[in-house]
């Protein structure tokens, strides 16, 4: 089924080619004192990767965290991949093919693929890890609803009876951003979608060794000797063949920055995923290290609201915080003052997106005055009751937006709390649909990447149904109507005008506040070749 260039970039699922958000120590890591002696292991063929936190969610379907999202492609495989096109192609999938103008889809599995556990690859496992994909993800939600049948004729054979055509169908099967379709055996697939899978069974290029893992400071991944890559194409992001060159990928969670530099520049480390913006001078300088920006959308920083408890279930209180925000000052102490690394105005979309535009953005433009959010506040019913923000003092960037963050809620007369902890215990209580009072929040500070938030369609952040919403939970009903719109528009300019609806409508809602965009370096050393652009992947890459 021919696609369109122009208007695919527009209307592509998110495409989450960036390193950002993800899970962080849960214990007390042996790396927090300055200059460890790190456990060297032989041989080129073991890669020493530091993540951007530790991994304490391992199910990727129940969470959106990017460090569960790395986790997961190293795991597990996809019927596609995007390739540096923005072009979604057969991964696990051999082809496919689309009849009864859209409405009837036949996938065909690839041959001899199998599982950790020695079992092939079946179509009924597909079959299974997509319905239970759906039901947490943007776009699956909508091929739940758009389908008659989902079935597997056979061991090779997926078949999928739509009610309407989905032109978006392989582009959500394969995009990259979280939760992403991972094919796992029907057993494990059969999870509730909001309990976390208990076996980490895949039939991705490397498993997961679960007797090595030290929560808070050590993962470890083995190369799958009976992976079966494609035999044609280049390797292109998500999409290609998927060579291993590895036999061990060791994760070591160091949560000290100036440690972590100092392992990469000893050679006792070979890749840290997020150096930080006051260490990166230093390690642009180092002749061993490269340094490299991997993705161009960038990281879109965002304070989200939990809709459901006082104050922040009143859209009123939420509009008036508007009136606060000085997204130069969030990206200032995330990411420094030079103006290349980060932009501010901006909405909820990424600038120089198809979808961005400057609806609403006089909320953000207008002069700043506290005192005015005071009364808006007070006008809008806020009486005083405690907002509760969860912090994440082992994250730096969000550590930062926190704490500009709480800085504008006390500058604007806000009763808060100031929970710091480390980015796990965030990720796993922002989950808690409890009151502020009985171990619930008000607020959370994360990022998206840019392709995460690239259209309505795949905008995790801007869905409006409720309990079944991302976290905060926001019921939105004139946004899930325009984002229907927004599906089925005709072309691209259609699209676009639909987009500034949802934008306005954002400004009105509020489902959280915009805080900037700011572009994360990678850093690893120069013997290192053959990484992958985007997040973390660990396919392809060579050290000699």
């Amino acid at each position: 089924m021919a696609t369109d260039r122009r208007q695919f970039i527009a209307g592509t699922a998110g495409l989450a080619l960036g390193g950002a958000l993800g899970g962080s120590p849960s214990g007390a890591s042996p790396f927090a004192l300055s200059r460890p002696a790190l456990a060297q292991a032989a041989g080129s063929r073991v890669l020493r990767f530091i993540p951007q936190s530790d991994l304490t969610v391992l199910d990727p379907i129940i969470t959106t965290a990017y460090v569960t999202r790395h986790h997961g492609y190293l795991v597990w495989d996809t019927l596609y991949g995007f390739d540096e096109d923005f072009e979604p192609q057969p991964q696990m999938a051999e082809g496919h093919t689309v009849e009864d103008e859209g409405r009837r889809v036949t996938i065909r599995l690839r041959p001899g693929m199998k599982f950790h556990d020695g079992e092939p690859v079946r179509a009924r496992d597909c079959v299974a890890s997509i319905r239970r994909w759906a039901a947490r993800d943007a776009l699956g939600q909508v091929l739940l609803a758009r389908t008659d049948a989902m079935e597997a004729p056979d061991d090779r054979t997926i078949l999928i009876r739509l009610k309407q055509p989905f032109p978006l169908l392989f582009s959500a099967l394969g995009k990259p951003s979280t939760p992403v379709c991972f094919m796992m055996p029907e057993r494990i697939a059969q999870t509730d979608p909001n309990t976390a899978v208990r076996e980490m069974i895949g039939s991705g290029p490397f498993r997961y060794v679960a007797n090595e893992r030290v929560a808070g400071a050590k993962v470890v991944y083995e190369r799958f000797a009976d992976y079966v890559p494609r035999a044609e194409g280049t390797p292109s992001w998500t999409a290609g063949p998927k060579r291993v060159n590895l036999d061990r990928v060791e994760w070591t969670v160091i949560p000290d920055a100036s440690t972590a530099a100092n392992a990469l520049t000893n050679g006792e480390m070979d890749w840290w995923e997020q150096p930080t913006a006051d260490l990166q001078p230093t390690l642009r300088r180092n002749r061993n290290v490269v340094m490299e920006i991997p993705d161009p959308t960038g990281l879109c920083a965002l304070a989200r609201f939990n809709h459901l408890h006082p104050p922040f279930d009143n859209p009123a209180i939420r509009r008036a915080l508007l009136g606060a925000v000085v997204q130069g000052d969030y990206m200032t102490a995330v990411i420094g003052t030079d103006r290349s690394l980060w932009k501010d105005g901006i909405g909820f979309f990424p600038p120089g997106t198809p979808m961005a535009s400057d609806a609403g953005l006089e909320a953000l433009s207008t002069p700043r005055d506290y005192e005015k959010v005071k009364r808006d506040l007070a006008a809008a019913g806020y009486k005083g009751e405690k907002v509760v923000l969860i912090a994440a003092s082992d994250f730096p960037s969000l550590n930062a937006l926190a704490q500009v963050g709480n800085d504008m809620l006390t500058k604007c007369g806000m009763n808060v709390e100031f929970i710091s902890t480390d980015w796990g215990s965030v990720v796993q209580r922002r989950a808690s649909r409890e009151a502020p009072e009985r171990g619930g929040w008000s607020m959370f500070f994360t990022f998206f990447a840019g392709l995460d938030i690239f259209n309505p369609g795949v905008s995790q952040a801007l869905r409006g149904t409720g309990q079944s919403a991302w976290f905060g939970w926001p019921t939105m009903p004139k946004m899930e109507d325009l984002r229907n719109t927004w599906l089925d528009a005709p072309d691209l300019d259609a699209q676009k005008k639909v987009a500034r609806e949802v934008q306005a409508e954002a400004f009105r809602e509020v489902p959280y506040l915009p805080l900037g965009q700011y572009f994360q370096a990678t850093a690893y050393r120069r013997n290192i070749s053959g990484v992958p652009k985007g997040f973390p992947m660990f396919w392809s890459v060579q050290k000699s």
